[in-house]
């Protein structure tokens, strides 16, 4: 039997939310199967002119005052729907209260926006998150910080919103529109905080530079704008990060003055893996743990180790990593299956993980050797139809289905036709099965096969597993007001989050972080190659988040050098390599 040649496609893991849509802004049934398969949210449509309106439209209510706000208001809210709990490690003291738009023809978006800033705030504090119309007067009494993003134009904020966040001392973080209505609100914006909004800039901006160093900005965002700021007191204010134009020209990106901070475009639009996305996550934890702390930690997963690898390249790299004191996971697949005969001449095989004594032997030792073994979906492809390739473990997905279009571009479908709460748990007590047969004890780590699953999958690998190793796949509709599970998940609208250190995501898991890809030595589905330069790049983007955990996987039957170029290269960077184990310790 011949080893699958597409074991190289974790490309769908590295790529599914770096590819970027073709239209600045959804319009129509073509946009949206664009938005569907592309997996990145898009940009807010653009401004209806560069000057900021001067004709307000602000939702009145009560003023607001501490009274309004009582402590069993504050802990009606700590167990309501839209509470969520924080990334073990974050700070107890600690709770962020995150506020979207969700009104016009594109609020939908203000919802997906919300969950992923959510999701980056576990990592330092418990948080809350609903519609911005829905505050009421004194509310942010009883958190410590404050997200907002501003995603529809000229929204409609409450007065007490506006009151309360130019009272706080707390500190804010308000990202694109709607600053103007603040500044209206405030008695002397510019003396309180040392500067001002001013106009909307649409030059070709595509870098972003933070802590000196240049992160991509897709030019699909530009036709949004970039809301400019001016410092009127360089006592009071600072520039954070600059953006450059294609004529060397640079404009404000994020301005802090005071103790509110200030993003001129929704960052969680058309992001990839060398993103100003990451600069919005530093400016995040700045909030949601004012006292984060800095570490410098990295963490190495061995992906689809399955049966019929070969024991002595598995040895290999664990002797290797072992001799670099460099702690590892293995993402197995614990049941592999070629229904079809893909590449045994039209002979089906299966191979159950206790049937592969040779590798199971591997495994054992790659765990005395620092490895920590980790379930890889149960047979990592579905059924015997192309999924979309071979319909062979490793190669095709599990608990999602997707074809290839006419322009060679992986295109993500629905949940598999059978899916379900009862058949997803079958397929994890089916793999727990097949760890016990082979004398392993079930992992506790889950890692979905190419990262998608529905969400009632999601749910499903929470009851099971202590912990995820992913990058999140959401669907629209999921969380409405904030309230995650009361929706109806819409998959015509998905999209994609990584991330650079551990959260707790909508579902309730603990995420272990993978941002960084693998190696991919050639082109697949106009998805680029990636070589160890590429991963390495892209971790020296990620070091402008203070508390980082760099994290790649690498296919095991590729040559070790790979591997060794990026251990030894992050190394060099001084990041030191520790186990899941830790990490999941906060």
């Amino acid at each position: 039997m011949i080893r699958p040649s597409l074991r190289g496609l974790s490309t769908l893991k590295s790529f599914f939310i770096g590819v970027a849509l073709v239209l600045a802004m959804p319009a129509g049934a073509m946009a949206q199967s664009l938005f569907r398969n592309a997996h990145v949210l898009p940009a807010p449509p653009a401004p209806p002119h560069a000057a900021l309106p001067k004709h307000l439209t602000i939702k009145l209510t009560t003023s607001s005052t501490s009274s309004t706000f009582n402590v069993a208001a504050t802990a009606a809210l700590t167990t309501a729907p839209n509470a969520y709990a924080g990334a073990p490690g974050a700070n107890p003291n600690q709770n962020t209260l995150v506020l979207y738009d969700s009104t016009g023809q594109w609020g939908w978006l203000g919802e997906a926006y919300a969950v992923m800033a959510g999701n980056l705030v576990t990592h330092g504090s418990k948080y809350t998150m609903h519609e911005a119309v829905n505050y009421v007067a004194g509310e942010l009494n009883g958190y410590t910080g404050l997200v907002y993003i501003g995603s529809t134009y000229g929204e409609p904020l409450p007065t007490a919103l506006l009151d309360d966040v130019l009272a706080t001392t707390k500190p804010v973080l308000w990202m694109n529109d709607n600053i103007w209505q603040l500044s209206a609100r405030a008695t002397n914006f510019a003396g309180q905080y040392g500067f001002t909004p001013q106009f909307f800039d649409f030059s070709n901006t595509l870098t972003v530079t933070y802590k000196g160093v240049p992160l991509m900005r897709n030019s699909l965002a530009v036709p949004s704008g970039l809301l400019q700021t001016t410092i009127n007191d360089a006592t009071k204010a600072q520039v954070l990060a600059v953006a450059t134009n294609d004529t060397g020209g640079t404009v404000n990106w994020a301005t802090k003055g005071a103790n509110l901070t200030y993003i001129g475009e929704i960052p969680f639009s058309y992001t990839g893996p060398n993103d100003r996305y990451l600069a919005a996550i530093d400016l995040i934890g700045k909030v949601s743990n004012p006292n984060m702390p800095s570490r410098k930690r990295a963490l190495v997963r061995i992906e689809d180790v399955a049966a019929n690898d070969s024991p002595a390249q598995l040895r290999a790299i664990a002797n290797y990593l072992y001799s670099k004191n460099v702690p590892f996971s293995v993402a197995l697949i614990p049941y592999y299956i070629d229904p079809n005969g893909f590449y045994n001449n039209g002979v089906p095989v299966s191979i159950h993980l206790y049937q592969d004594t040779g590798l199971v032997s591997a495994l054992k030792y790659m765990q005395s050797h620092g490895g920590t073994m980790m379930m890889h979906g149960y047979t990592h492809q579905y059924s015997n139809i192309d999924n979309p390739y071979t319909a062979v473990s490793g190669d095709d997905f599990e608990f999602y289905t997707a074809h290839i279009n006419s322009a060679n571009s992986v295109i993500f479908d629905a949940p598999v036709p059978v899916d379900s709460m009862s058949w997803a748990q079958g397929r994890i007590t089916s793999g727990f099965q097949e760890f016990a047969k082979a004398g392993l004890l079930p992992p506790t780590i889950f890692v979905p096969p190419h990262y998608a699953a529905s969400a009632i999958d999601y749910v499903v690998f929470h009851t099971q597993f202590k912990a995820m190793s992913q990058r999140d796949l959401y669907a629209i509709g999921w969380c409405p007001n904030g309230a995650c599970g009361t929706g109806t998940p819409d998959y015509t609208r998905i999209y994609g989050q990584f991330y650079p250190y551990m959260v707790r995501n909508i579902f309730g898991s603990v995420v272990l972080p993978e941002q960084l890809g693998d190696v991919e030595l050639t082109e697949y589905n106009n998805n680029p190659p990636r070589f160890p330069a590429d991963i390495l790049y892209s971790a020296n983007c990620n070091t402008v988040i203070q508390d980082t955990v760099q994290s790649f996987f690498i296919d095991p039957t590729l040559d070790i050098s790979y591997l060794k170029q990026i251990v030894e290269g992050l190394q060099a960077m001084g990041y030191t390599f520790v186990s899941v184990s830790v990490i999941m310790q906060g």
